[in-house]
């Protein structure tokens, strides 16, 4: 009746799951059937992730025809693509280095055992969920964190207890006629700024306002030139422009700067509120982060992942902090306050842990060679500036990275690296990346493609990825910052190429979408498509939802407004730049077997794990630990079978011999109490990591899936 129960327990687990989100796919354990054997395969444990190819084990029992249950482990090879839109991971060409059974020797049965899982798990895919992939990465022995000496000064910042907005220009402004119209407008700014008989004209959302001077002394108005204003309906967006800011009685303030600058506001004077199991406050009536330190009596802003300190929000001489600085109270920042989401900049949290780990993750890509190329766009001859302290030159007049090195040009473009002789081509897809890109200081506005991988190719294909350092995000002292601090010198002689930028539009990072920004009361002041080559600038890729999340901050409260506006995000946001391209790339190497459609869920709990060695332990529901013991004698050890696919490795190890072999057959499995301590933190470790990334696939789920490693870049080459 117990082992009823039990069943019927773990049978309604499974199917909760299944109602709450948790596709069949994703769920862990997963059984084969062949021939009367059931195989169950527990949640792989992740050892070694280099470039693409992914290394684990995964704990597996086997019930032949007996009734005899078997417990073992299977270490496997397999390269990794990933699809960071779908959060998922796909392990290709698998390849079983090892399989063990602890103290058990039936040769023949091993055999059998062995082929079996070579013949079903081999040359399948095995689709996992990217949260339980990530997880299992902090076992792992090879990840280190990145520091690269980026610039932390902080930029000029504005704060604002009424309605604003910051329009930025970057560098002095650039004004263009436009042909047959009777005004101009300003190229370098994602903004909507005209100029006619020495007036400005900018409109956001459903205001119009008028200066004089183009960098200040902005004021609604209602008279507009009517050919501007029919400019502005013909090349505005056709959204939500003026039913955002419908509620907003008041025009906001415009705040326009040339310099790099953030802009911190509150609706009315900052409301404070306490932090349970701090001393720290947070102010409420806002979007941005920001905290005060009741023991110091000193604020805190959180800005592209960055923290700076000042005694005053109004007039603050604000200074970097570096992460491990904080005040201890940071980390004890609960994981269900309203300030929650700043608990991924702050080191040692979980929520931190997770960032870190997404910046190893490549997303990845199957290359076609013969029909993926590129087409580079040169203003005026090709212009290369070398970059110090290197044997590398960058094009300064491009609208894609291009680099001379030696004699070859290389260009990046969409996580893809091309080669050609020639500036102007014709470029080809390169199976090499060039060692020398590793040199490229974070000053030079080339840095991200150092981030931009070539893994290995055939003469069909090259197989490529990049980390999220490509798309600005990187990891620094134990948190992910965005952007490079940097200012870096756009090109305009005919046309505009912008540069990728770090500051002015309020970059926020979220657990479950990762980079996302906001600014001003609504996205509608920025997104004008008239401009050029579509050059817009700023951080890319991001998620409409926080725009939405900020607007209805003024009715449900900022906290929450934003974080509704985060969880709005959708899957398949195109952040993914492989998707980019219509044809010749692929985010997935299609196969012919799937792994996950030859298994069903198990109804077996999910508490089964392999050690290093490939002994099996199963944790009970008081989080003790029983080692899964084999005994059944033999004479000789056994060797993986013969019948072995040719194309596969033959040097692959034996099956270890038994170091304490038994007389006495067994029908189950004897359990042992004698876990050492080292044994049991390792465990522990599993299952905890386990937990969590089985945590966190349901919350995306619960989310709609919007999540992402670093989906969001700057500028406008790639």
């Amino acid at each position: 009746m117990k082992n009823l129960f039990i069943l019927g327990f773990v049978i309604i687990s499974i199917m909760q799951s299944l109602i709450a989100g948790d596709e069949p796919e994703f769920v862990w354990p997963k059984e084969i059937e062949k021939n009367g054997t059931v195989v169950v395969l527990y949640q792989p444990q992740l050892e070694s992730l280099k470039g693409n190819i992914l290394e684990g084990r995964l704990a597996l029992s086997v019930t032949p025809n007996d009734n005899d249950i078997i417990f073992g482990a299977l270490w496997f090879k397999a390269r990794i693509a990933t699809d960071y839109d779908e959060h998922t991971a796909v392990l290709e060409a698998l390849d079983i280095t090892k399989i063990y059974f602890p103290d058990f020797d039936d040769t023949s049965k091993i055999e059998g055992f062995t082929k079996l899982l070579t013949d079903e798990v081999e040359s399948w895919d095995m689709v996992m969920s990217l949260d339980r992939i990530l997880a299992g990465l902090e076992e792992t022995d090879n990840l280190k964190t990145l520091s690269d000496k980026l610039n932390n000064d902080p930029p000029d910042i504005y704060f604002r207890t009424e309605p604003a907005v910051l329009i930025t220009i970057d560098g002095d402004p650039i004004i263009k006629e436009i042909q047959d119209h009777s005004f101009k407008y300003v190229v370098n700014t994602p903004f909507f700024i005209i100029e006619k008989k020495n007036k400005y004209y900018i409109k956001g959302g459903k205001f119009w306002y008028i200066s004089e001077n183009i960098t200040s002394d902005y004021i609604e108005t209602t008279k507009v030139p009517s050919d501007i204003d029919k400019f502005a309906q013909e090349n505005l967006p056709d959204n939500e422009l003026d039913s955002i800011s419908e509620d907003i009685e008041k025009a906001p303030e415009l705040i326009v700067v040339t310099r790099s600058s953030e802009l911190i506001a509150t609706d009315g004077k900052p409301e404070y509120a306490s932090i349970d199991s701090t001393k720290m406050l947070y102010v409420s009536n806002t979007s941005d982060d920001i905290i005060m330190n009741i023991e110091t009596q000193e604020h805190y802003i959180l800005l592209a992942g960055r923290w700076f300190k000042s005694k005053s929000l109004e007039d603050g001489s604000w200074t970097f902090v570096e992460p491990d600085n904080l005040p201890e109270d940071f980390s004890k920042i609960p994981e269900d306050s309203e300030i929650a989401d700043v608990r991924a900049s702050v080191p040692g949290t979980l929520e931190a842990q997770d960032a870190l780990l997404e910046q190893a993750i490549p997303q990845t890509a199957t290359v076609d060679r013969k029909t993926t190329t590129v087409d580079v766009k040169w203003d005026g001859d090709p212009k290369f500036e070398k970059i110090k302290d290197t044997d590398v030159s960058v094009a300064k007049n491009s609208d894609k990275t291009v680099l001379l090195i030696k004699t070859k040009y290389y260009c990046v473009d969409d996580g893809i690296w091309f080669v050609a002789d020639k500036p102007d081509g014709p470029w080809a897809v390169s199976d090499v990346r060039p060692d020398e890109v590793d040199k490229i200081p974070p000053d030079s506005e080339a840095y991200n493609v150092k981030y931009v991988y070539v893994y290995e190719s055939t003469p069909e294909v090259v197989y490529v990825g990049y980390l999220p350092g490509y798309n600005w995000s990187f990891a620094y002292n134990g948190c992910v910052v965005y952007g490079t601090g940097y200012y870096y010198q756009p090109w305009y002689y005919h046309y505009y190429y912008p540069r990728p930028v770090t500051w002015g539009f309020g970059v926020h990072w979220n657990p479950y979408i990762g980079w996302g920004f906001s600014f001003g009361i609504s996205y509608g002041w920025v997104g004008w498509g008239f401009h050029p080559y579509g050059s817009w600038w700023g951080p890319r890729g991001y998620y409409p939802g926080y725009r939405h999340g900020y607007h209805h901050g003024y009715r449900s409260g900022y906290r929450q407004g934003a974080r509704a506006g985060y969880y709005a995000g959708q899957r398949n946001a195109h952040n993914n730049v492989y998707r980019n391209r219509a044809s010749g790339v692929q985010t997935r190497t299609p196969q012919t077997r799937d792994l996950n459609s030859k298994t069903r869920p198990s109804t077996r709990p999910n508490n089964v794990y392999a050690d290093k060695k490939g002994n099996v332990y199963q944790r009970d529901n008081n989080g003790n630990w029983n080692q899964k013991n084999n005994s059944n004698p033999s004479t000789r050890p056994a060797q993986k079978p013969s019948q072995k696919p040719a194309q596969k490795p033959t040097t692959k190890p034996a099956q270890k011999p038994s170091q304490n072999p038994s007389t006495k057959p067994a029908t189950r499995p004897q359990q042992s109490p004698s876990v050492s301590q080292q044994q049991r933190q390792q465990l522990d470790r599993s299952h905890q990591n386990r937990s969590h990334g089985n945590t966190n696939y349901n919350r995306s789920q619960s989310y709609g899936g919007a999540r992402g490693g670093a989906r969001s870049g700057g500028g406008r080459r790639r």
